[in-house]
C-alpha cells in the first residue's frame, strides 16, 4: 500500500490573516478577500523533492480580485424589483452570480479564459449557459453553470422529493402529476495546485405546479443551495476564513442560519462507504421556505455573492506554492473520493440524470479532469495527508 511521509506543510495563521478573520467577525469585511490572499504562510514546504508544476512561476496574486465586496457594491435592478415575478428575478440572479464569479476566477489566470457555451433544450423547455475553463495554470478545471429549466416531474423525481421531506409528502400527492420550473447556478472549481482547495457552490429556486395549471400559482416553491470546501491539504486558517465569511452572510439574515446549515452540510456531504465527509464543510440547505420569499431571495443573493469573497482569495494565496509528486498524487486520490460522492450520493446529479433530455456534459461538469484510485492507499500516521483524513472523519466547529 502507498504510504506518505511526515514532511510538513505550512501551518499557522499570520497576524494579517488573523486580522482579516477578526474583521469579518466584526462585520468590517470590505476588501478582506484580497487582503487574505496576499498573506504569506508562516513557513514554506520543506524537502519537496522534485518540484512539479512549472506553471507556478508565472502565477501572481492579482492587484485586485473583482466582485469580493458585494455588501458595498450597488445592487442590481432586479434586487429590489418586487413587481417582477420571483422566478424571473432568480433567473437574473443566477446569471449575475455566474458572470461575477467567472470574472473573479479569470483574474487568477495569466492567459486562459472561460469558454461560454449556451445551449437550449431540444423540446424548447429551457436553456443553460455552461462556462468552463480547463487546463489553466491556476485552475485545472472550473465550471460555472446556469440552468433555467421547466418540465414534468418523473415518478422517480417526485418519489425522491416526497421521501426526503415530510412536508413535501403532505403537499405533493403520489398519484398526481406535477410540472416544475427551476433556475440555478452550479459551481465546481478544481485548482491545479494540491495546496489550493477544491470548492463547490450551488443556489437555486424550485417551483412545483399541478400539471397544466401554472396560472394557479405554485403548489410549492423553495430555495436551496450552499457552498463547501474540499482541500487535499489542511490549512486551519483557510478553513476558518471560509466558514467565517459564510457565517457573516448568514448572520445578516438569521442568527441561527449558519449553525443550522453548517450541520446540514456536514450530514449531506457524508460518504458513508468511506466513513468520511467530502471535505471540511460549509453551509447547505434545501426546501427552504421558513421566511417570506423576498427575505429568502435576499439571503440567497448575499450567500451566493459571499462565495467569491470566501473562496477565490484562498486559491490566490495557495496557487503558487511549490509542490512535488507526493502532493500531486494525494490530490488525485482525494479527487477520486470527491467523484465518488458526486456519482453515488449527490441529489442534484441524480435529479439531472433522471430528467428527460438532460444535458449530460453540464451535469457531469463537477467531476475533476484527473483523479486516481489506488489499492489500499493509507497515509503514514502523523503525516499531512493523515491530518486531512482526521479532519474529514470528525466534525469540527471552525468558527468559535
Amino acid at each position: 500500500m502507498r504510504r506518505y511521509s511526515t514532511q510538513p506543510v505550512p501551518q499557522g495563521m499570520s497576524p494579517g490573516a488573523k486580522a482579516v478573520v477578526s474583521g469579518i467577525c466584526a462585520g468590517a469585511a470590505t476588501g478582506a478577500g484580497l487582503w487574505y490572499a496576499s498573506q504569506q504562510t508562516d513557513k514554506r514546504v520543506e524537502e519537496q523533492g522534485a518540484v512539479l508544476g512549472s506553471e507556478v512561476s508565472s502565477l501572481r496574486v492579482p492587484a485586485e480580485i473583482p466582485n469580493t465586496d458585494y455588501e458595498h457594491s450597488p445592487k442590481p435592478e432586479y434586487y429590489g424589483d418586487t413587481a417582477r415575478p420571483m422566478h424571473e428575478r432568480m433567473e437574473l440572479l443566477v446569471l449575475d452570480l455566474q458572470d461575477r464569479l467567472v470574472t473573479a476566477l479569470e483574474s487568477l489566470e495569466p492567459t486562459r479564459k472561460f469558454v461560454w457555451d449556451r445551449w437550449e433544450r431540444d423540446d424548447g423547455r429551457g436553456y443553460g449557459i455552461s462556462c468552463v475553463l480547463q487546463d489553466g495554470e491556476a485552475l485545472e478545471k472550473a465550471g460555472v453553470n446556469v440552468s433555467v429549466l421547466e418540465g414534468t416531474l418523473t415518478p422517480g423525481q417526485l418519489r425522491s422529493m416526497r421521501d426526503r421531506n415530510p412536508q413535501t409528502a403532505q403537499r405533493l400527492r403520489a398519484d398526481e402529476e406535477y410540472d416544475f420550473r427551476v433556475a440555478g447556478v452550479s459551481v465546481v472549481v478544481h485548482p491545479r495546485n494540491p495546496y489550493a482547495p477544491t470548492a463547490h457552490k450551488n443556489y437555486r429556486r424550485f417551483e412545483v405546479y399541478r400539471k397544466g395549471a401554472r396560472e394557479a400559482g405554485p403548489v410549492m416553491a423553495w430555495f436551496g443551495g450552499g457552498a463547501d470546501l474540499t482541500p487535499a491539504y489542511l490549512f486551519d486558517d483557510d478553513v476558518t476564513y471560509f466558514h467565517q465569511t459564510l457565517k457573516h452572510a448568514c448572520d445578516a439574515h438569521d442568527p441561527h442560519y449558519y449553525a443550522r446549515f453548517k450541520q446540514w452540510c456536514d450530514r449531506y456531504f457524508a460518504i458513508p462507504h468511506r466513513n468520511e465527509t467530502r471535505g471540511v464543510g460549509g453551509i447547505f440547505f434545501d426546501d427552504l421556505e421558513d421566511k417570506a420569499p423576498e427575505q429568502l431571495f435576499r439571503f440567497v443573493y448575499d450567500a451566493g455573492n459571499a462565495f467569491i469573497r470566501a473562496y477565490v482569495p484562498l486559491v490566490a494565496r495557495r496557487m503558487a506554492t511549490p509542490y512535488g509528486a507526493r502532493q500531486r498524487e494525494w490530490q488525485l486520490v482525494r479527487r477520486g473520493h470527491y467523484a465518488e460522492f458526486n456519482l453515488v450520493y449527490d441529489r442534484g446529479t441524480k435529479f439531472g440524470l433522471m430528467t428527460p433530455g438532460a444535458r449530460i456534459e453540464s451535469i457531469l461538469m463537477s467531476l475533476p479532469l484527473t483523479a486516481r484510485w489506488e489499492y489500499m492507499n493509507q497515509p503514514e500516521p502523523g503525516s499531512p495527508e493523515a491530518r486531512l483524513l482526521d479532519a474529514v472523519r470528525t466534525t469540527t466547529d471552525w468558527v468559535k
